[in-house]
């Protein structure tokens, strides 16, 4: 296994771990982490999944205090969908290039050149952005928000180019692409694939529509210049779901090397490489075991979002949920 999918040598992290549970019993906490995370942190999550899902399950528990083990757009989302309890991030360094490729006031002057436009945005922006926002969505299920919104309608998608690339291919809409990306998957270039391809002829490609090359894999795929069998593009998700299901017994997984641990944990006898070890979120791999205990212990680095911008975001949030 990768040592990129653990931090801290095991018997410093079963220290810690105990360190943390005492903790999170005293404090009545729950922690939520996302799938990019070091393993040992997914390993003590009481939840682990994408940003939507771990702000949902954070809205349904009853516990007054959420350790947010992601990025900060995420423990954003949780304070708003949670504004009566306490939001903690280890380390509120711990940021998103995505998210960090539009501000509200650029948004602002982009709907200003579109009067009409519906403004769909990627769950992966601040707390501004969604507050100007007609509607959030994930990797998940952007291509059904996209068809639930009238066909006359324009549509400005934002922040990631890629996913805004793929999603106009399939639903043929009208729509004005933010020239953002996340460092990670635009990282992932068509030389990986076919160089992974000619490696591991028999396994199948699971690949996130998110990532950089996706455009030039639909191209390829179309065109016959790279086989279609066995190559699937799947939210992060809609990946950990057919790995499970599926009867191949390989895989070669385009996205983030976080979400191998939790494929590998779900399928022991299966087999899952990455499309190249670089392909690492440096600001999710900023939640450690030591600082996980730091922020419960000491109830550091407190998130919150102001209640008339919460209340305008909530409602791009609640629009998505609604699908």
């Amino acid at each position: 296994m990768s040592m990129a999918l653990t931090h801290t040598a095991p018997e410093a992290a079963a220290a810690l771990v105990e360190e943390i549970n005492v903790l999170r019993a005293r404090r009545n906490a729950v922690i939520l982490a996302h799938n990019y995370e070091y393993g040992e942190i997914q390993d003590l999550a009481d939840y682990v999944g994408d940003s939507l899902g771990m702000a949902q399950f954070a809205a349904r528990s009853d516990a007054p205090v959420l350790v947010v083990c992601g990025v900060h757009f995420m423990a954003e989302t949780a304070a708003i969908l949670s504004p009566e309890k306490t939001v903690l991030i280890p380390d509120p360094e711990a940021g998103c290039s995505l998210a960090a490729s539009i501000t509200a006031e650029q948004l602002r002057a982009w709907k200003a050149e579109h009067p009409g436009a519906v403004v769909v945005s990627y769950v992966n922006t601040t707390a501004e952005v969604k507050a100007e926002s007609d509607y959030c969505c994930t990797s998940g299920n952007a291509e059904r928000v996209i068809r639930a919104i009238p066909e006359d309608k324009e549509i400005l998608f934002l922040p990631d180019m890629f996913l805004g690339s793929y999603l106009q291919r399939v639903t043929g809409r009208r729509m004005q692409i933010w020239a953002g990306e996340c460092h990670v998957h635009a990282a992932i270039r068509p030389a990986m694939v076919e160089r992974q391809r000619a490696a591991a002829p028999d396994a199948e490609f699971l690949i996130h529509p998110e990532r950089g090359c996706v455009s030039s894999t639909m191209h390829y795929l179309a065109s016959g210049k790279l086989d279609p069998r066995g190559t699937h593009i799947l939210s992060t998700e809609g990946m950990i779901r057919h790995a499970a299901a599926s009867s191949a017994s390989r895989f070669v997984v385009a996205t983030e090397i976080g979400v191998l641990h939790r494929m590998r944990k779900a399928n022991p006898e299966k087999q899952f490489l990455p499309i190249d070890e670089s392909i690492s979120c440096k600001y999710m791999k900023m939640i450690t075991l030591e600082k996980v205990r730091d922020s419960l212990r000491d109830l550091t680095h407190v998130v919150t979002v102001a209640p008339d911008l919460a209340a305008r975001a909530r409602t791009a949030i609640e629009r998505m949920i609604a699908l």
